[in-house]
Protein backbone atom coordinates (compact mmCIF):
# COMPACT_ATOMS: atom_id res chain seq x y z
CA UNK A 1 0.00 0.00 0.00
CA UNK A 2 1.07 3.18 -0.75
CA UNK A 3 2.26 5.89 1.65
CA UNK A 4 -0.31 8.20 0.15
CA UNK A 5 -3.09 5.49 0.96
CA UNK A 6 -1.94 4.94 4.33
CA UNK A 7 -1.98 8.65 5.08
CA UNK A 8 -5.98 8.95 3.30
CA UNK A 9 -6.67 5.70 5.40
CA UNK A 10 -5.32 7.02 8.98
CA UNK A 11 -7.16 10.30 8.47
CA UNK A 12 -10.32 8.50 7.87
CA UNK A 13 -9.83 6.29 10.80
CA UNK A 14 -8.76 9.19 13.28
CA UNK A 15 -11.81 11.12 11.73
CA UNK A 16 -14.28 8.12 12.29
CA UNK A 17 -13.05 7.98 16.25
CA UNK A 18 -13.20 11.37 16.79
CA UNK A 19 -16.67 11.84 15.05
CA UNK A 20 -17.59 8.53 17.03
CA UNK A 21 -16.67 10.38 20.45
CA UNK A 22 -18.69 13.36 19.52
CA UNK A 23 -21.92 11.48 18.82
CA UNK A 24 -21.97 9.96 21.89
CA UNK A 25 -20.84 12.29 24.01
CA UNK A 26 -23.86 14.82 22.22
CA UNK A 27 -26.34 11.41 22.42
CA UNK A 28 -25.50 10.76 26.20
CA UNK A 29 -26.08 14.30 26.64
CA UNK A 30 -29.68 15.23 25.04
CA UNK A 31 -30.14 11.85 26.75
CA UNK A 32 -29.50 12.62 30.19
CA UNK A 33 -31.40 16.05 29.44
CA UNK A 34 -34.76 14.39 28.18
CA UNK A 35 -34.81 12.35 31.42
CA UNK A 36 -33.69 14.78 33.74
CA UNK A 37 -36.50 16.92 32.41
CA UNK A 38 -39.08 14.50 32.24
CA UNK A 39 -38.35 13.84 36.12
CA UNK A 40 -38.42 17.25 37.31
CA UNK A 41 -42.08 17.33 35.26
CA UNK A 42 -43.09 14.54 37.77
CA UNK A 43 -41.39 15.83 40.43
CA UNK A 44 -43.64 19.42 39.91
CA UNK A 45 -46.89 16.74 39.85
CA UNK A 46 -45.36 15.16 42.72
CA UNK A 47 -45.71 18.58 44.74
CA UNK A 48 -48.72 19.53 43.58
CA UNK A 49 -50.43 15.88 44.16
CA UNK A 50 -49.25 16.42 47.20
CA UNK A 51 -50.30 19.91 48.86
CA UNK A 52 -53.83 18.97 47.16
CA UNK A 53 -53.85 15.55 49.00
CA UNK A 54 -52.69 16.72 52.29
CA UNK A 55 -54.07 20.67 52.42
CA UNK A 56 -57.57 20.68 51.39
CA UNK A 57 -59.36 23.95 51.05
CA UNK A 58 -59.34 27.04 48.84
CA UNK A 59 -55.56 26.53 47.97
CA UNK A 60 -55.76 23.36 47.46
CA UNK A 61 -58.63 23.71 44.63
CA UNK A 62 -56.98 27.09 43.17
CA UNK A 63 -54.00 24.25 42.70
CA UNK A 64 -56.04 21.25 40.79
CA UNK A 65 -57.57 23.76 38.69
CA UNK A 66 -53.94 25.25 37.80
CA UNK A 67 -52.79 21.95 37.39
CA UNK A 68 -55.59 20.84 35.11
CA UNK A 69 -55.85 24.43 33.13
CA UNK A 70 -51.54 24.41 32.49
CA UNK A 71 -50.49 21.19 32.95
CA UNK A 72 -50.66 18.60 30.28
CA UNK A 73 -51.85 14.84 30.90
CA UNK A 74 -48.72 12.56 30.74
CA UNK A 75 -48.92 9.51 28.64
CA UNK A 76 -50.69 6.64 31.11
CA UNK A 77 -50.04 9.35 34.18
CA UNK A 78 -51.10 8.03 38.03
CA UNK A 79 -50.01 9.05 41.30
CA UNK A 80 -49.66 7.03 44.39
CA UNK A 81 -50.36 8.34 48.06
CA UNK A 82 -48.82 6.00 50.39
CA UNK A 83 -49.12 6.14 53.90
CA UNK A 84 -46.47 4.99 56.61
CA UNK A 85 -46.80 2.98 60.59
CA UNK A 86 -45.72 4.47 63.37
CA UNK A 87 -42.15 2.38 62.57
CA UNK A 88 -41.96 4.25 59.72
CA UNK A 89 -43.04 1.23 57.71
CA UNK A 90 -45.15 2.16 53.85
CA UNK A 91 -48.23 0.72 53.96
CA UNK A 92 -48.76 -0.37 50.25
CA UNK A 93 -52.60 -0.30 49.11
CA UNK A 94 -54.00 -3.77 47.53
CA UNK A 95 -53.20 -3.78 43.61
CA UNK A 96 -50.28 -1.56 43.99
CA UNK A 97 -46.72 -2.86 42.84
CA UNK A 98 -44.08 -0.66 43.72
CA UNK A 99 -40.42 -1.60 43.91
CA UNK A 100 -39.81 -1.86 47.77
CA UNK A 101 -36.10 -0.10 47.08
CA UNK A 102 -38.16 2.60 45.63
CA UNK A 103 -39.92 4.07 48.59
CA UNK A 104 -36.70 3.20 50.75
CA UNK A 105 -34.83 5.21 48.96
CA UNK A 106 -37.57 7.97 49.32
CA UNK A 107 -37.83 7.33 53.13
CA UNK A 108 -33.93 7.53 53.16
CA UNK A 109 -33.20 10.52 50.98
CA UNK A 110 -36.68 12.72 51.09
CA UNK A 111 -36.80 12.08 47.02
CA UNK A 112 -36.12 9.44 44.21
CA UNK A 113 -36.17 8.56 41.47
CA UNK A 114 -36.92 5.01 39.21
CA UNK A 115 -37.16 3.90 35.70
CA UNK A 116 -38.75 0.17 34.75
CA UNK A 117 -38.39 -0.21 31.33
CA UNK A 118 -40.39 3.24 29.82
CA UNK A 119 -42.36 3.78 33.06
CA UNK A 120 -40.63 6.97 34.92
CA UNK A 121 -41.23 7.17 38.51
CA UNK A 122 -40.57 10.61 40.91
CA UNK A 123 -41.40 10.21 45.37
CA UNK A 124 -41.46 12.60 47.79
CA UNK A 125 -42.18 12.60 51.38
CA UNK A 126 -44.46 14.63 53.09
CA UNK A 127 -45.12 14.97 56.66
CA UNK A 128 -47.93 16.35 58.37
CA UNK A 129 -49.48 15.88 62.08
CA UNK A 130 -46.05 13.56 62.69
CA UNK A 131 -47.08 11.70 60.53
CA UNK A 132 -45.26 10.67 56.80
CA UNK A 133 -46.69 10.26 53.56
CA UNK A 134 -45.54 9.34 49.89
CA UNK A 135 -46.51 10.46 47.51
CA UNK A 136 -45.52 9.78 43.66
CA UNK A 137 -46.36 10.05 40.37
CA UNK A 138 -45.63 7.88 37.36
CA UNK A 139 -45.72 8.04 33.63
CA UNK A 140 -44.19 6.83 30.49
CA UNK A 141 -42.56 9.17 28.05
CA UNK A 142 -42.73 7.90 24.11
CA UNK A 143 -42.18 11.23 23.08
CA UNK A 144 -38.72 10.99 24.69
CA UNK A 145 -37.70 8.03 23.30
CA UNK A 146 -38.67 9.45 20.20
CA UNK A 147 -36.89 12.20 20.30
CA UNK A 148 -33.51 9.75 21.03
CA UNK A 149 -34.34 7.71 18.22
CA UNK A 150 -34.75 10.27 15.80
CA UNK A 151 -31.64 11.39 17.24
CA UNK A 152 -29.93 8.35 17.05
CA UNK A 153 -30.94 8.20 12.96
CA UNK A 154 -29.43 11.51 12.91
CA UNK A 155 -26.28 11.03 14.04
CA UNK A 156 -25.64 7.57 12.36
CA UNK A 157 -26.54 9.54 8.68
CA UNK A 158 -24.78 12.54 9.75
CA UNK A 159 -21.58 9.59 10.75
CA UNK A 160 -21.87 7.84 7.61
CA UNK A 161 -22.24 11.04 5.34
CA UNK A 162 -19.48 12.78 7.41
CA UNK A 163 -17.08 9.81 6.72
CA UNK A 164 -17.59 10.15 3.31
CA UNK A 165 -16.83 13.14 3.02
CA UNK A 166 -13.70 13.18 5.21
CA UNK A 167 -12.60 10.32 2.96
CA UNK A 168 -12.56 12.66 -0.30
CA UNK A 169 -10.19 15.20 1.81
CA UNK A 170 -8.36 13.03 3.13
CA UNK A 171 -7.38 11.83 -0.76
CA UNK A 172 -7.41 14.91 -1.89
CA UNK A 173 -5.33 16.47 1.23
CA UNK A 174 -2.90 13.63 0.91
CA UNK A 175 -2.57 13.79 -2.90
CA UNK A 176 -1.51 17.49 -2.88
CA UNK A 177 0.76 16.57 0.39
CA UNK A 178 2.60 13.86 -1.73
CA UNK A 179 2.81 15.99 -4.77
CA UNK A 180 6.14 17.11 -4.23
CA UNK A 181 7.73 13.25 -3.71
CA UNK A 182 5.89 12.34 -6.53
CA UNK A 183 7.59 14.91 -8.70
CA UNK A 184 11.08 13.89 -7.77
CA UNK A 185 10.27 10.26 -8.20
CA UNK A 186 9.44 11.06 -11.53
CA UNK A 187 12.69 13.38 -11.79
CA UNK A 188 14.63 10.18 -10.46
CA UNK A 189 12.84 7.32 -12.62
CA UNK A 190 14.39 9.33 -15.72
CA UNK A 191 18.17 10.02 -14.42
CA UNK A 192 19.84 6.84 -15.74
CA UNK A 193 24.01 5.77 -16.49
CA UNK A 194 23.53 7.93 -19.28
CA UNK A 195 22.08 10.97 -18.31
CA UNK A 196 24.04 11.16 -14.73
CA UNK A 197 24.23 15.19 -14.96
CA UNK A 198 20.68 15.71 -14.44
CA UNK A 199 19.49 16.86 -11.36
CA UNK A 200 16.34 17.39 -9.42
CA UNK A 201 15.06 21.00 -8.91
CA UNK A 202 15.98 22.29 -5.18
CA UNK A 203 13.29 24.04 -3.55
CA UNK A 204 13.07 26.48 -1.32
CA UNK A 205 12.65 26.24 2.74
CA UNK A 206 14.32 23.63 5.36
CA UNK A 207 11.17 20.84 5.23
CA UNK A 208 12.03 17.48 4.57
CA UNK A 209 11.09 16.93 1.34
CA UNK A 210 13.71 20.16 0.27
CA UNK A 211 16.48 18.03 2.27
CA UNK A 212 15.42 15.01 -0.05
CA UNK A 213 15.84 17.00 -3.21
CA UNK A 214 19.00 17.73 -1.52
CA UNK A 215 20.80 14.89 -0.33
CA UNK A 216 19.24 13.05 -3.84
CA UNK A 217 21.74 15.69 -5.55
CA UNK A 218 24.47 15.18 -3.32
CA UNK A 219 24.23 11.24 -4.17
CA UNK A 220 24.08 11.49 -7.77
CA UNK A 221 27.41 14.12 -7.53
CA UNK A 222 28.83 10.78 -6.34
CA UNK A 223 27.57 8.39 -8.33
CA UNK A 224 28.70 10.27 -11.26
CA UNK A 225 32.10 10.66 -9.89
CA UNK A 226 31.76 6.59 -9.15
CA UNK A 227 30.97 6.20 -13.16
CA UNK A 228 33.14 8.51 -14.45
CA UNK A 229 35.98 6.70 -12.51
CA UNK A 230 34.80 3.45 -13.50
CA UNK A 231 34.14 4.67 -17.43
CA UNK A 232 37.89 6.23 -17.62
CA UNK A 233 39.55 2.92 -15.87
CA UNK A 234 37.92 0.54 -18.14
CA UNK A 235 38.78 2.92 -21.28
CA UNK A 236 42.47 3.79 -20.18
CA UNK A 237 42.97 -0.07 -18.65
CA UNK A 238 42.01 -1.29 -22.19
CA UNK A 239 44.67 0.71 -23.76
CA UNK A 240 48.00 0.99 -20.94
CA UNK A 241 47.14 -3.02 -19.84
CA UNK A 242 47.02 -4.30 -23.32
CA UNK A 243 49.66 -2.72 -25.31
CA UNK A 244 52.59 -3.80 -23.11
CA UNK A 245 50.93 -7.88 -22.76
CA UNK A 246 50.86 -7.65 -26.76
CA UNK A 247 54.28 -6.56 -26.65
CA UNK A 248 55.54 -9.31 -24.76
CA UNK A 249 53.41 -12.13 -26.35
CA UNK A 250 54.91 -10.91 -30.09
CA UNK A 251 58.70 -10.84 -28.55
CA UNK A 252 58.19 -14.20 -27.24
CA UNK A 253 56.99 -15.50 -30.08
CA UNK A 254 59.41 -13.65 -32.42
CA UNK A 255 62.09 -15.24 -30.10
CA UNK A 256 60.45 -18.51 -29.81
CA UNK A 257 60.99 -19.08 -33.81
CA UNK A 258 64.50 -18.92 -33.31
CA UNK A 259 66.41 -21.79 -34.15
CA UNK A 260 69.12 -21.69 -32.04
CA UNK A 261 67.72 -22.17 -28.30
CA UNK A 262 68.56 -24.71 -26.12
CA UNK A 263 65.53 -27.03 -24.35
CA UNK A 264 65.84 -25.06 -21.40
CA UNK A 265 65.27 -21.81 -23.29
CA UNK A 266 62.48 -22.64 -25.28
CA UNK A 267 60.77 -24.23 -22.69
CA UNK A 268 60.82 -20.82 -20.14
CA UNK A 269 59.62 -19.23 -23.09
CA UNK A 270 56.51 -21.29 -24.07
CA UNK A 271 55.72 -20.83 -20.36
CA UNK A 272 56.13 -16.81 -20.34
CA UNK A 273 53.86 -16.68 -23.64
CA UNK A 274 51.33 -19.32 -22.45
CA UNK A 275 51.60 -16.99 -19.09
CA UNK A 276 50.89 -13.94 -21.31
CA UNK A 277 48.19 -15.73 -23.34
CA UNK A 278 46.10 -16.62 -20.37
CA UNK A 279 46.89 -12.88 -18.49
CA UNK A 280 45.53 -11.43 -21.81
CA UNK A 281 42.23 -13.82 -21.03
CA UNK A 282 41.66 -12.71 -17.71
CA UNK A 283 42.74 -9.36 -18.76
CA UNK A 284 39.72 -9.24 -21.40
CA UNK A 285 36.95 -10.98 -19.26
CA UNK A 286 37.86 -8.44 -16.52
CA UNK A 287 37.31 -5.44 -19.25
CA UNK A 288 34.18 -7.14 -19.84
CA UNK A 289 33.18 -7.27 -16.17
CA UNK A 290 33.58 -3.86 -15.81
CA UNK A 291 31.85 -2.69 -18.85
CA UNK A 292 28.59 -5.23 -18.32
CA UNK A 293 28.37 -3.42 -15.17
CA UNK A 294 28.04 0.20 -16.32
CA UNK A 295 24.64 0.78 -18.10
CA UNK A 296 26.38 2.24 -20.90
CA UNK A 297 25.67 1.64 -25.22
CA UNK A 298 22.30 0.64 -25.02
CA UNK A 299 21.75 2.56 -28.44
CA UNK A 300 23.44 -0.43 -29.84
CA UNK A 301 20.16 -2.72 -28.68
CA UNK A 302 17.91 -4.42 -30.84
CA UNK A 303 15.27 -6.68 -31.12
CA UNK A 304 17.18 -10.56 -30.57
CA UNK A 305 15.59 -13.91 -31.49
CA UNK A 306 16.52 -16.15 -28.93
CA UNK A 307 16.23 -19.04 -30.85
CA UNK A 308 18.33 -17.91 -33.35
CA UNK A 309 20.56 -16.54 -30.83
CA UNK A 310 21.00 -20.00 -28.98
CA UNK A 311 21.92 -21.68 -32.18
CA UNK A 312 25.22 -19.20 -32.66
CA UNK A 313 26.58 -19.79 -29.19
CA UNK A 314 26.10 -23.05 -29.60
CA UNK A 315 27.94 -22.95 -32.81
CA UNK A 316 30.75 -20.33 -31.19
CA UNK A 317 31.42 -23.19 -28.43
CA UNK A 318 31.77 -26.26 -30.76
CA UNK A 319 34.29 -23.83 -32.61
CA UNK A 320 36.47 -23.87 -30.06
CA UNK A 321 35.91 -26.96 -28.20
CA UNK A 322 34.68 -29.69 -30.69
CA UNK A 323 34.82 -32.35 -28.62
CA UNK A 324 31.78 -30.80 -27.15
CA UNK A 325 28.37 -32.30 -27.44
CA UNK A 326 25.76 -29.86 -26.98
CA UNK A 327 21.62 -30.52 -27.50
CA UNK A 328 19.26 -27.88 -27.97
CA UNK A 329 15.62 -28.47 -27.29
CA UNK A 330 13.57 -26.28 -29.18
CA UNK A 331 10.10 -28.77 -28.73
CA UNK A 332 8.42 -26.17 -26.05
CA UNK A 333 8.60 -23.05 -28.29
CA UNK A 334 5.54 -20.85 -28.21
CA UNK A 335 3.08 -20.77 -31.28
CA UNK A 336 3.44 -16.98 -31.22
CA UNK A 337 7.07 -16.28 -31.88
CA UNK A 338 6.94 -12.76 -30.91
CA UNK A 339 7.24 -14.56 -27.33
CA UNK A 340 10.72 -15.38 -28.60
CA UNK A 341 12.02 -12.03 -29.06
CA UNK A 342 14.20 -9.97 -26.19
CA UNK A 343 15.20 -6.27 -26.39
CA UNK A 344 19.11 -6.18 -25.97
CA UNK A 345 23.24 -6.14 -27.26
CA UNK A 346 23.58 -9.16 -29.31
CA UNK A 347 26.96 -9.55 -28.46
CA UNK A 348 26.54 -9.68 -24.69
CA UNK A 349 24.01 -12.15 -24.52
CA UNK A 350 25.69 -14.31 -26.67
CA UNK A 351 28.73 -14.00 -24.60
CA UNK A 352 26.34 -14.97 -21.19
CA UNK A 353 24.78 -17.85 -23.25
CA UNK A 354 28.33 -18.99 -24.46
CA UNK A 355 29.74 -18.68 -21.19
CA UNK A 356 27.45 -21.27 -19.27
CA UNK A 357 27.11 -23.68 -22.31
CA UNK A 358 31.30 -23.28 -22.15
CA UNK A 359 30.74 -24.42 -18.21
CA UNK A 360 28.39 -26.93 -18.53
CA UNK A 361 30.61 -28.75 -20.90
CA UNK A 362 33.81 -28.34 -19.98
CA UNK A 363 32.92 -29.56 -15.87
CA UNK A 364 30.96 -32.37 -17.89
CA UNK A 365 33.83 -33.17 -19.57
CA UNK A 366 32.14 -32.87 -22.55
CA UNK A 367 29.34 -35.53 -21.71
CA UNK A 368 25.72 -34.20 -23.13
CA UNK A 369 24.56 -30.78 -22.32
CA UNK A 370 20.85 -29.90 -22.71
CA UNK A 371 19.39 -26.42 -23.66
CA UNK A 372 16.14 -26.12 -23.31
CA UNK A 373 14.18 -23.02 -24.65
CA UNK A 374 10.65 -22.37 -23.56
CA UNK A 375 8.26 -19.14 -22.86
CA UNK A 376 5.87 -18.31 -19.69
CA UNK A 377 4.59 -15.12 -18.25
CA UNK A 378 6.16 -12.84 -20.56
CA UNK A 379 9.87 -14.54 -19.97
CA UNK A 380 11.79 -16.69 -22.28
CA UNK A 381 13.32 -19.32 -20.33
CA UNK A 382 16.74 -20.91 -21.55
CA UNK A 383 17.40 -23.70 -19.14
CA UNK A 384 20.94 -24.97 -19.85
CA UNK A 385 21.55 -28.68 -18.09
CA UNK A 386 24.82 -30.74 -17.53
CA UNK A 387 25.57 -34.11 -16.11
CA UNK A 388 29.02 -32.61 -14.64
CA UNK A 389 30.85 -32.46 -11.35
CA UNK A 390 27.95 -30.46 -9.66
CA UNK A 391 28.76 -27.54 -7.19
CA UNK A 392 28.70 -28.37 -3.61
CA UNK A 393 25.42 -26.96 -1.93
CA UNK A 394 27.33 -24.60 0.55
CA UNK A 395 29.57 -22.76 -2.02
CA UNK A 396 26.34 -22.44 -4.57
CA UNK A 397 25.88 -18.48 -2.97
CA UNK A 398 29.15 -17.91 -3.80
CA UNK A 399 29.72 -18.90 -7.87
CA UNK A 400 28.79 -15.12 -8.60
CA UNK A 401 31.59 -13.39 -6.92
CA UNK A 402 34.70 -12.39 -9.22
CA UNK A 403 37.27 -14.94 -8.92
CA UNK A 404 35.35 -17.06 -6.53
CA UNK A 405 35.92 -21.36 -8.06
CA UNK A 406 34.65 -24.07 -6.61
CA UNK A 407 36.59 -26.40 -4.39
CA UNK A 408 35.84 -29.51 -6.40
CA UNK A 409 36.93 -27.81 -10.18
CA UNK A 410 41.07 -27.92 -9.13
CA UNK A 411 41.15 -30.15 -12.20
CA UNK A 412 40.21 -27.60 -14.76
CA UNK A 413 41.53 -24.19 -16.03
CA UNK A 414 39.32 -21.31 -15.33
CA UNK A 415 39.05 -17.64 -13.87
CA UNK A 416 36.34 -17.51 -11.80
CA UNK A 417 35.10 -14.47 -13.86
CA UNK A 418 32.26 -16.13 -16.37
CA UNK A 419 29.70 -15.87 -14.19
CA UNK A 420 30.44 -13.33 -12.53
CA UNK A 421 29.91 -11.73 -16.14
CA UNK A 422 26.95 -13.74 -16.88
CA UNK A 423 25.22 -12.55 -13.76
CA UNK A 424 26.02 -8.23 -15.04
CA UNK A 425 24.66 -9.14 -18.80
CA UNK A 426 21.81 -10.71 -17.53
CA UNK A 427 20.89 -8.15 -14.46
CA UNK A 428 21.43 -5.59 -17.49
CA UNK A 429 18.83 -7.14 -19.54
CA UNK A 430 16.60 -6.88 -16.88
CA UNK A 431 16.77 -10.80 -16.19
CA UNK A 432 17.50 -13.30 -13.83
CA UNK A 433 19.42 -16.36 -13.02
CA UNK A 434 18.44 -19.55 -11.13
CA UNK A 435 20.76 -22.09 -10.13
CA UNK A 436 20.36 -25.69 -9.00
CA UNK A 437 23.17 -28.46 -8.51
CA UNK A 438 24.15 -31.73 -7.14
CA UNK A 439 27.56 -33.31 -6.89
CA UNK A 440 28.29 -35.93 -9.07
CA UNK A 441 25.03 -35.42 -10.94
CA UNK A 442 25.10 -32.03 -12.55
CA UNK A 443 24.15 -28.58 -12.56
CA UNK A 444 21.00 -26.47 -14.19
CA UNK A 445 21.06 -22.85 -14.64
CA UNK A 446 18.09 -21.02 -15.87
CA UNK A 447 17.60 -17.45 -17.46
CA UNK A 448 14.97 -15.44 -17.53
CA UNK A 449 14.46 -12.82 -19.93
CA UNK A 450 11.74 -10.44 -20.41
CA UNK A 451 9.59 -10.65 -23.76
CA UNK A 452 10.28 -7.66 -25.56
Amino acid sequence: MKIQSKITLLFLVLSGAILILLNASIFYLVYKFNFDDFYKRLEARVNIAAEVRLSPGAKSKATLEVRNKYLEKLDSEREYFLNTDSNGKVLMPPGVKIDNGFTKDILLNGHAHFKNNNTFYAGSVFTKAGVKYIVIVSASNPAGFQELKDLQEILIYGFLFAMILVYFIGKIFSFYTFQPVRRIINNVKNITANNLHFRLDELSGKDEIAELSYTFNDMLNRLETAFETQNNFVSNASHELRTPLTIIASEVELALNKQDLNPQQREILTTVYSESEKLGQILNSLLTLAQSGFDGKRQNWESIRIDELLLTASESVKKINPASNIYIDLENLPADEALLHVKGNTNLLTLAINNIITNACKYSDNRMVKVRLSSENNRVIVAIADEGIGIPETELQHIFEPFFRASNVHDYEGHGVGLPLTLNIIRLHKGSLGISSKVGKGTEIKVFLPVE
